[in-house]
């Protein structure tokens, strides 16, 4: 006959429950069997000596701790599939208080509900086994069969209350493992901020390089076939003397555009990841930052070493951004950039002389500039009262 689901239901899973069950009652019992060592000749009699017997064994077990963790955390991989990270300290007071205090709890919990499945299952099969006693012993019993009918469903019901609590006692015990004996929140947290943090420098890596990647792909491509167009143009201009005045006007007017192009190609190169960065490092680049500005920029670089790619980069556009809003909004009769390295801190400074009042919020790209220092975990600040000096002042972290 075909048992209905709803009945088989309350055991289903319930063989991994009580063997998980089973093997921390074997787990606690040889911890409790450590407390009891001292008490087993009827223990000692004196007050010192009792506490003596009482600190001990539990200090044993205190040390004994992340041996007991390791075997808890093996348990509950091996017999529910619950995986607990490995806390981030080999000892603990909250592993501790588990092994001393809710572990022998749930083991006696355990332990109560092994007993229950023994006692149902023997009451539940009372007309399997009743009738291997002597035939006096069951006739000496009056009404033995109607006794046995109650007794076959108390067993029928307590091996649905066992198979309930098996399941709860072992969930109980998986979430108070995975709380005490994994990491803290604290530590869950700290691992987090890792993740993300090289989470976020794998991203900023990733789009620095695809950064590199365009500008080589402009240089090399797109830049050379305007460079070619306009030498061709060109040409063609001085060549071709008996064109009509209007045909020339057209290759002049397109020799002029294609210059303009390859002018506004070679600001978007450089805005993306100038070559000589990659190349030469952040000395040479911010001296052609220099040179380009329409005002004396003094620029100081000391570094004993290069900083990361990603980390130059930053810095460059920091010092790139900086001088064009001095350029636009200062009305300043000069700047200066310093860049330095303190430890694992890359210190950028730029200052001017112009009319000050710089606003990170009024639109200056301020803003911007403080969220791309802020991607590879820098600080930003800005000086600027009104009158003047406005002083930019980034620090970004290198690696030692």
């Amino acid at each position: 006959m075909r048992i209905p689901t709803s009945l088989r239901r309350p055991f289903d899973g319930v063989g991994r429950s009580v063997a998980f069950l089973a093997a921390g009652v074997l787990v606690q019992l040889a911890a409790l069997v450590v407390v009891a060592v001292p008490w087993l000749n009827g223990g000692p009699t004196k007050a010192l000596s009792c506490l003596v017997a009482v600190l001990v064994p539990l200090a044993a077990l205190g040390g004994a701790a992340p041996v007991l963790t390791r075997v808890q955390r093996w348990r509950l991989r091996a017999r529910l599939g619950v995986e607990i990270p490995a806390p981030g300290r080999r000892w603990s007071w909250r592993q501790v208080r588990y092994h001393l205090a809710l572990g022998p709890l749930l083991a006696l919990g355990g332990a109560c509900v092994l007993l229950l499945w023994a006692a149902s299952g023997a009451a539940a099969t009372v007309y399997v086994w009743i009738w291997a006693l002597p035939a006096e012993t069951r006739l000496a019993q009056a009404g033995y069969a109607v006794q046995a009918a109650y007794v076959t469903a108390a067993g029928l019901a307590g091996l649905y209350a066992a198979a309930y609590l098996s399941g709860a006692i072992a969930r109980l015990d998986a979430r108070a493992a995975v709380d005490r004996l994994g990491p803290s929140r604290a530590e869950q947290l700290e691992r987090r901020v890792e993740e993300v943090t090289e989470s976020r420098a794998g991203v900023v890596d990733a789009a620095d390089a695809e950064r590199r990647r365009i500008e080589r792909d402009l240089h090399d491509g797109a830049q050379q076939r305007l460079v070619s167009l306009a030498v061709n143009l060109g040409l063609a201009k001085v060549t071709l003397n008996d064109l009509p005045e209007d045909a020339r006007k057209v290759i002049h007017d397109a020799h002029q555009q294609a210059k303009e192009a390859i002018a506004e190609l070679n600001d978007l190169v450089r805005g993306l990841h100038p070559a000589v960065l990659e190349d030469r490092g952040l000395d040479a680049a911010l001296s052609g930052l220099a040179e380009r500005a329409p005002l004396p920029v003094d620029v100081r670089v000391d570094l004993s070493s290069r900083p990361s790619p990603a980390i130059e980069a930053v810095a460059y556009f920091v010092v790139s951004e900086a001088l064009a809003n001095v350029v636009k909004h200062a009305q300043a009769s000069r700047a200066d950039v310093r860049v330095e390295r303190f430890g694992g801190i890359l210190l950028v400074v730029v200052s001017d002389d112009g009319v000050g009042g710089a606003d990170p919020s009024g639109g200056t790209g301020l803003a911007g500039l403080a969220k791309r220092v802020a991607s590879v975990d820098g600080t930003f600040s800005i000086s600027s009262p009104v009158g003047g000096p406005t002083v930019v002042t980034v620090e970004l972290p290198c690696a030692l």
